[in-house]
Parts: C-alpha cells; structure tokens; sequence
C-alpha cells in the first residue's frame, strides 16, 4: 500500500514537473542570439544589440568567435540547448555543412529586398543564406608617405605617383626603393606585419590564396573546381615574397605578430602599406594615436605579375552569408527575423548598418546616399565605378575547409621561416584542396 501511495506521488510529481515545463516553454520569451562573424565589430554588434532590446523589447545577446575560429565556435554553439538562431555561412561549402540548420527564407522580406537575389545560397526552390555585406579588400595605403617617397629626389622609380602603379612589377621596384628610403620616409618598413599568430593568418591563406585560386577559375571558365593545379602559384608567392620581404617586422618574428598588429603599425604612420579590408578604417581610426588622415587612406589592387592585370579592380564580393537556424523555436525564428527587418528597413537599424557595422548592405531598402562615411568604402566605389576595371571575385568561399586553410597558412609560416619550400608548399596545397573538397562529397 504504501508502495503504490509513493508511486502516486512520484508520479503527480512527475506530471507536475512536465506541465510546468511546457507551460514555462509556452510562455518563454522570444529572443535572439546572433554569433558574430567578425571579432573587429564585436563591440559594436553588443550596441546594436542593446539598442534592438531597447527598442523592440526581445532580448538579443551576441557572442563574438575569435579571429579564425567561427566553424569551431559554431559547432560548439550549435550543439547547446540554447544555440544561436542567426548565424553565418560561407557560400556553398558552409552550406554542405550547415544545410540543415538553415531556414528557408524565400518568403522573407529580407530576400524580397536583395538587389541581386543570384548571390544568395539557394537550393531546391529555398534560399537558405543572404548575403548581407559586399566587401572589398586590397593594399591600404598611406597616400601621405607615397606623397612624400614621390616626392624624394633620389627615388629610382621614374613615376609621377601612386595611380602610375598599374601591375606588380611598378609595385615591386616602389616598394623596394621605398624600402631602401626607409630612413628618409620615417617608416620601420613599407608593409605592416604579416600576421601568424594563431587564427591571425586568414589574410594569407584565404584572401591572398583568392587570387591565384580566381585566376585559375578565370581561366578554365569554372565556377569551382575538385581539383586544382595551382597553376598561378608563381604570382601568390610574387606577391607574398613583397610583403615578407619589405616588412616592419622580420620574417622570423612574424608567428607572433596579429592583424590588430598591422592595423596598429599603419595608423601610427609606422609603415606605408598593408593588405586588408574596408572594414579596417574602424581599427585605423579608433587607434590611440593614430596619425593617418581618411583622405590618405586609399586602396591599390593587389597585383601578382598576371598577364593583364592593369585592368583589375579590388578583390569585392562577400562570404557573409545570414541564416536563421531551421532548428530554433518558432517564436526565436519569428524574432531572429525581426531583427534583420529592424536592421536593414529602419532608420535606426539602416544608421547602424551604416555607421556602426560599416556595411555596404546589398538591399533595396537603401539609398544611393546610404553608403558609410568611410575612406575606404569611397575607395571601393572608386574602383567599381571605373567601367575600365574588373573586380576579383570572392572565390574562396568554394575554398574545401576551414582545415584545408589551416594547412595552407601553417605551410606559409614555414616558408616564411625558411623551413619549406615554395614547391613543396604548392604540392601540398594542390593534395590538399583535393582531398578535402572529396571529404565533403
């Protein structure tokens, strides 16, 4: 008797517990988790976020991958009983992974509102990431320094300036003399360091690994390929070779250097150049004692000594790619969508889109005026609206892995050390690509 009487009670207990949590589930708040992309714009992502709390009432929280570390972070995230429910993918080959955590948003006004809904990630009939951001990335540099390298009697190039650099072998002998001028420039080095801390070599083994990659595309008339052939490896170590070569910082020194690094060596007027991207200007022009003015930030194409290059414009496309997670509560999806209505078709959103973010939104939701007020952006609409130019496409979102990347950037350090050589690296690289892009079949 007092058996079956314990029974009851457990039981009523039990039942109790299970109403109570599919009543406190029914009644949850909705709200948004967002995992941020970019660790340079972690905190104003937090404000964004503050600010969308504020105005609409649904908590958001974001948290912010470390630099080169997003899949790992994801996947841990993902897994958790309150996972992300915005997040990104990186073109097709983050969709093979990420494909069914993916929302369909066909019928979202979000898609309704892209300008070109091609670049968006579809399949079967659904659209499952949207770009929200054209980029574009290049050689920074300071106009101020090449004024003054210009402007030194004894330089050996016989250019009247900047716009006269038209293909990689003018770059080369510029970037040499001023390294020779150093002294006279006020610089430790024509190039800031060439980053490879941990998760800090993304600019070599994906932004710099584009170009050979997009030439080679270019050629066989290819969209992606399985296998590649590397066959413009001599142009990617071209251009390498200047960095590591004409550097602030010694090859043998560079494992320790990070991009806020570079980004700090160049607004301190330290050095003339460095390869990165028009989200930099917030790192230029929040750096204690920066001394590099918007009108002297400007853009150069980054050329590898390819036949016909002075035709080539900036590296622009995008591998942000928006997803709400398929796998989220309804009322989580409903408010994840909300925030990306909030962000990109109001005025408060659109103003932080613009001026906090520095998103070059691809929408019709804004303005030909709607544009950030950043030296850098005006230079990538420099470029892009020279008729005579043609951009490079972003293809290392066709790039096999996280992995393969990683491999490539740790091949680099080693030449760059000395430890490898360039043929090794480039067969190394092409048996890579391979049997990754295999592993994801």
């Amino acid at each position: 008797m007092k058996k079956n009487k314990m029974f009851r009670y457990i039981l009523s207990i039990l039942i109790i517990a299970a109403l109570f949590g599919a009543c406190a589930k029914k009644n949850a708040v909705p709200s948004v988790y967002l995992l941020n992309f970019k660790a340079e714009i972690q905190a104003q992502w937090e404000e964004v976020a503050a600010q969308f709390t504020r105005e609409t009432g649904i908590p958001m929280k974001v948290v912010t991958a470390a630099s080169g570390g997003y899949e790992q972070t994801l996947r841990s995230e993902i897994a958790k009983s309150a996972p992300p429910t915005v997040f990104n993918i990186n073109g097709p080959v983050g969709y093979k992974t990420w494909g069914s955590y993916c929302a369909d948003l066909k019928d979202s006004q979000l898609y309704s509102w892209l300008l070109d809904k091609s670049m968006a990630i579809s399949s079967g009939g659904g659209v499952y990431g949207i770009p929200y951001a054209v980029e574009t990335y290049g050689i920074i540099y300071n106009d101020a320094i090449m004024r003054k390298y210009f402007a030194l009697p004894n330089r050996a190039v016989n250019i009247a300036g900047v716009g006269d650099i038209k293909n990689f072998a003018t770059l080369k002998a510029v970037v040499e003399d001023m390294t020779k001028n150093k002294a006279a420039l006020g610089i430790g080095g024509v190039f800031a360091s060439t980053s490879f801390s941990p998760g800090e070599d993304w600019r070599w083994q994906t932004h710099l690994a584009n170009l050979p990659v997009y030439y080679e595309y270019q050629a066989k008339n290819v969209g992606d390929l399985e296998k590649i052939e590397l066959t413009y490896t001599k142009n990617y170590q071209n251009i390498f070779d200047l960095y590591i070569n004409n550097s602030i910082t010694d090859r043998k020194m560079i494992g320790s250097k990070t991009v806020g690094d570079s980004m700090s060596e160049f607004a301190l007027g330290q050095v003339a150049m460095v390869q990165n991207g028009n989200w930099g200007w917030s790192q230029i022009s929040g750096e204690p004692g920066n001394v590099v003015k918007p009108e002297d930030v400007k853009f150069l194409p980054i050329y590898t000594g390819v036949n016909g290059e002075e035709a080539q414009g900036l590296c622009t496309g995008t591998e942000n790619f928006i997803c709400v997670n398929a796998r989220a509560s309804a009322a989580d999806q409903e408010a994840s969508l909300k925030l990306l209505e909030w962000l990109f078709n109001t005025p408060a959103g659109k103003k932080n889109v613009i001026e906090k973010l520095g998103f070059v939104a691809p929408f019709s939701t804004f303005g030909p005026l709607e544009r950030p007020e950043d030296p850098l952006v005006k230079e990538m609409f420099r470029y892009l609206d020279n008729s005579s130019l043609n951009s490079v496409a972003w293809n290392f979102p066709t790039f096999p892995s996280q992995e393969f990347k990683n491999e490539l950037g740790a091949d680099l350090y080693q030449y760059a050390l000395g430890n490898k050589s360039w043929d090794d690296l480039t067969k190394e690289t092409v048996t890579s690509w391979a049997s990754e892009k295999a592993a994801i079949q």
